[in-house]
């Protein structure tokens, strides 16, 4: 796919093209939520969450939009080519509007083109995790050991080419150690591999991963987020040993290209005003992800573009190339 300035820097002018005039009645019929990720997941968990309740703010149906498969191709695809109208929105992960322009040769959708950002919704931190009894009990303890015997140290994820494996790229090339990356299928799998000890270590996002711990079963390393995470305040960032490292999985609900910017607009601030309900957060927050209300559509964009260069930036130091 050929690179272009990232759409979202044009997130103004895309939104002047669409049709202010839009009634103040929107939204007049039901909304769909596009989700590239089947029922059940944590995206769904919190978009149905977060659809429940703009439902009854809206007076219409918030209907989830589940199309699963292809990492996010199928999902973003059909959410690209809903009618531009106000009633479809595509809630949208890292990988489908900026990691996977990176992964991807070509694509069935342009993540720089056929959306304009609408609201963003959470963070999904990620962290390094070993087995509750592991002598690995630091971060400075994970470092050494990688050290002592270089490509020993076993650290699980689910492949080169997915958020967590990228991240353990980046992660070790950043610390300069030299382990054993052991791609997994699914995230599921090497979890329980970390739990048994077929692994050493694994990088996953804290979701997942919140229950074993809290069980005794797993134990954080260090989380990937700029800030330490709440409910796992004693847990270190990597930012306080790699000072400016940060790589989080977030949700941002987008829409089609040229919807009404009323509706953008609107939605932006229903949204907003529930995510910083501190209820609804803590309701997010049980499902796992850090609800984040405060930005408004021309921040969405800006820090979307800032993901772009980042992952951009990422890709090329760790030598992922686009298949």
């Amino acid at each position: 796919m050929q690179r272009r300035p990232f759409v979202f820097a044009l997130a103004g002018a895309a939104l002047a093209g669409g049709r202010p005039a839009l009634a103040q009645g929107w939204p007049d019929k039901p909304i769909r939520f596009v989700l590239s990720q089947p029922a059940g997941s944590g995206p769904d968990n919190v978009a149905r969450l977060l659809g429940d309740r703009l439902a009854k703010t809206w007076g219409q149906p918030v209907v989830i939009d589940n199309k699963p498969g292809g990492q996010n191709t199928i999902g973003a695809q059909a959410a690209a080519r809903a009618a531009a109208d106000g009633s479809t929105f595509y809630f949208a992960t890292t990988a489908a509007l900026v990691t996977n322009a990176y992964l991807f040769k070509q694509l069935p959708y342009d993540p720089q083109k056929d959306f304009v950002p609408v609201a963003f919704i959470a963070r999904s931190p990620f962290g390094l995790l070993v087995e509750a009894n592991s002598p690995l009990r630091s971060l400075q303890d994970f470092i050494a050991r990688a050290r002592s015997k270089p490509g020993e140290l076993t650290l699980g994820n689910e492949g080169p080419r997915t958020f967590s494996g990228m991240i353990s790229r980046v992660l070790a090339a950043r610390l300069k150690v030299d382990v054993n990356q052991v791609p997994y299928a699914s995230v599921g799998v090497a979890v329980q591999n970390a739990v048994g000890g077929q692994v050493e270590a694994v990088v996953t996002d804290l979701p997942s991963t919140a229950a074993l711990v809290k069980a005794g079963r797993l134990r954080v390393l260090a989380v990937t987020t700029a800030q330490r995470v709440a409910g796992f305040e004693s847990v270190p960032t990597f930012a306080e040993t790699l000072p400016g490292f940060e790589m989080v999985g977030w949700f941002a609900l987008v829409a089609p290209t040229g919807t009404p910017a009323a509706a953008i607009q609107r939605a932006n601030q229903d949204v907003n005003a529930l995510l910083n309900e501190r209820e609804f957060a803590e309701r997010i927050a049980a499902i796992g992800p850090v609800a984040d209300g405060s930005l408004g559509v021309d921040q969405v964009g800006a820090f979307l573009r800032t993901e772009h260069t980042r992952w951009a930036a990422a890709t090329r130091e760790i030598g992922v190339l686009p298949e």
